[in-house]
C-alpha cells in the first residue's frame, strides 16, 4: 500500500489574506482541490490523509473532499502548531500495512501526477541498488549564485550551485524508516526544515530527483499570481 498526507494546516499569514491560503480558490477551485486532484489521478497512490487546521475538519470534507469527489482521501487529520507534528499526527494514523508514504505541501498545486508516480518508482529502484536509499525528494536546480554569510553578513564564500538544490515537496520515504526518523526527533526534540532531514540524522541515504522551478509554494500574493499565470498557461484553468 502506498499512502499520501497533504499538509494544509498552516495560516498562510503572508498571504495577506482573511482565508488561510489553502482555501483561497484558483479558477474557480479551492488550492487544495487542486492538488488533491494530481494525487486522486496518481495511479500509485492508493490512499490519502489530509492535515487541516484545528476546527476545519468539516469545513474540508464538506467543501472539498466531497464536493471534487476525492474518493482517495481516508481521513482528514487535525494538524499542530508546526509542520512537523502535523505530518506525525497522519503517520501515527497510517495503517502498518503501507510500505511508502508521499509527504506534499497542500499549497504546492502545480505538481504532476507522473512526477508523484517518478518519485515512488525511482524509490524503489534506489533501494534494490542499494539499501541505505530510504527516501527521495523533488527539487528544483539552483539557478542563482549562493552565497554563504556570516553573522556579520559579509560573504565568507560563494557555494557551486551545481553543487545545491532547492527542496520541494513531494518528498517520499519508506514509511516505517520515516516513522521511525519522526519518533525519534520527537525523542530527541529535534524540529527539522523537511521530512528528509530527519531520515538524513537518522544516517541514511535520501535522493533527488530533478524538478522544475514551476512546482511552487504558495506563500505570497507573488505566489499566487505565478501560479494562477502557469495554469492558464497549461490549460489547467
Amino acid at each position: 500500500m502506498i499512502s499520501a498526507i497533504i499538509t494544509a494546516a498552516g495560516k498562510g499569514t503572508r498571504l495577506k489574506s482573511n482565508i488561510s491560503k489553502q482555501f483561497i480558490q484558483i479558477y474557480g477551485k479551492p488550492i487544495l482541490a487542486h492538488t488533491l486532484k494530481s494525487f486522486q489521478n496518481c495511479d500509485k497512490i492508493d490512499e490519502i490523509f489530509v492535515v487541516v487546521p484545528n476546527g476545519f475538519e468539516s469545513y474540508c470534507k464538506d467543501e472539498i473532499i466531497k464536493k471534487y469527489n476525492f474518493t482517495k482521501v481516508r481521513e482528514i487529520v487535525t494538524g499542530g502548531d508546526v509542520r512537523q507534528v502535523s505530518v506525525f499526527n497522519a503517520l501515527k494514523l497510517i495503517s502498518r500495512k503501507c510500505r511508502i508514504v508521499s509527504i506534499h505541501d497542500g499549497v504546492r498545486p502545480l505538481v504532476s501526477s507522473s512526477e508523484i508516480r517518478g518519485l515512488i518508482t525511482d524509490l524503489i529502484k534506489l533501494n534494490k541498488k542499494d539499501g541505505d536509499v530510504k527516501g527521495i525528494i523533488l527539487a528544483a536546480p539552483a539557478y542563482e549564485t549562493v552565497k554563504k554569510i556570516g553573522p556579520d553578513d559579509n560573504i565568507e564564500y560563494t557555494i557551486t550551485r551545481s553543487q545545491v538544490c532547492m527542496a520541494q515537496t513531494p518528498q517520499t520515504f519508506f514509511y516505517n524508516d520515516l516513522l521511525d526518523a519522526y519518533k525519534k526527533a520527537s525523542e530527541d526534540n529535534f524540529t527539522g526544515t523537511d521530512d528528509a532531514s530527519l531520515v538524513e540524522r537518522m544516517g541514511w541515504k535520501v535522493r533527488v530527483l530533478m524538478g522544475h522551478h514551476e512546482n511552487i509554494k504558495i506563500t505570497t500574493p507573488m505566489d499566487l499570481f505565478l501560479a494562477e499565470l502557469i495554469m492558464q498557461r497549461n490549460g489547467n484553468s
